[in-house]
């Protein structure tokens, strides 16, 4: 890149990643079963059920360019981190695979989800099935034991915070056994965080990075994760549909304990916040009282607390300079919408 050029937007850096991914994701799928093989493609949005091509939404592929900036900010070639990429690609699907079974999510990016287009048994193992395909990526490459270890500690995170989840939604809103702001937080670290940082510091260790640069970039990754899902949080109840792709109040009608509602009901201006949420139809109002109960300002704070401290362990790490400003481009689209 010259002086003159512009570094690239988050959209054309993630396309770009995406680009140089896919082949080897693509590889990587192919060499499933074949009925396995199409639900996974179907999932990426590449087929319809039946193998037809299509050319249905993926999703943003933030984790595949976690994984080959993470390379880059290593110092290396940004092919070196094409493995770490596919992996986590393959356990971020499997993961969704699971967990629209676990919370009876009919539709995934506007498509059915894949149990509902193939069935629950097929799905579980479709999933099942890309797991295994991401330990093999990685244990094909020179660095495979290291590797295979960073995977695994991220999926136990992830596990854990999966299983929190679900044991939230039994928890009553208030009283001693309520769930807390800082139980939500340590959940969203490990469901949807350690898989960030995981992606970054993976596709750095095949860049030949040292433990110190790893060990930043997946803590970093871990606090973009966080406020990541923060930003979704509110996206959740007064995000536009139009943009998010979701019924207004969705969050709200399911009755899930995010981030602005917990804020809210430690705050006495939120009393009447757990008969709205037992009340079908009261979603606006039950909205209106966040709000004012200081549970949108909570979480957006939050948020902001924990970009800046990933940005602060970017700043510190010893990286490659053009990649560790593409890592706060990402960064910034992640967690720029409400921010």
């Amino acid at each position: 890149m010259t002086a003159l050029q512009a570094p690239p937007a988050a959209p054309e850096l993630l396309a770009h990643c995406a680009g140089l991914v896919r082949p080897a994701l693509r590889q990587a799928v192919g060499r499933l079963h074949p009925w396995l093989g199409e639900m996974a493609a179907y999932s990426f949005g590449w087929c319809e059920v039946g193998g037809a091509p299509a050319t249905a939404s993926g999703g943003k592929g933030v984790r595949q360019a976690l994984a080959v900036l993470g390379a880059r900010a290593a110092g290396a070639d940004e092919h070196a981190g094409i493995p770490a990429a596919v992996a986590v690609e393959l356990v971020h699907v499997f993961s969704l695979l699971h967990d629209d079974i676990m919370d009876g999510d009919a539709t995934r990016r506007r498509r059915p989800a894949v149990w509902k287009a193939y069935g629950t048994g097929p799905a579980v193992l479709a999933g099942d099935a890309l797991f295994a395909l991401a330990v093999e990526t990685l244990a094909a490459v020179p660095q495979g034991a290291g590797a295979v270890r960073l995977l695994s500690a991220a999926l136990a995170d992830l596990m854990r915070g999966q299983a929190d989840d679900l044991l939230f939604t039994g928890r009553p809103c208030t009283g001693p056994d309520r769930v807390t702001v800082e139980e939500y937080r340590f959940m969203v670290e490990a469901k949807t965080g350690a898989l960030l940082g995981c992606a970054a510091a993976l596709g750095a260790l095949l860049g030949g990075a040292d433990e110190d640069t790893t060990s930043a970039l997946d803590r970093a990754g871990r606090h973009l994760g966080i406020a990541f899902q923060l930003v979704d949080d509110v996206l959740g109840i007064w995000g536009d549909p139009a943009v998010t792709g979701k019924p207004a109040g969705g969050d709200l009608r399911e009755r899930k304990k995010t981030y602005p509602v917990l804020a809210a009901l430690d705050s006495p201006a939120g009393r009447a916040l757990p008969e709205l949420l037992d009340s079908p139809g009261r979603s606006e109002e039950a909205a209106e009282l966040i709000e004012a109960a200081g549970g949108r300002t909570a979480a957006l704070a939050e948020a902001r607390t924990h970009t800046s401290t990933a940005r602060a362990l970017l700043s510190r790490a010893p990286l490659a300079a053009g990649a560790a400003g593409d890592l706060l481009t990402v960064l910034d689209f992640l967690v720029g919408r409400e921010l």
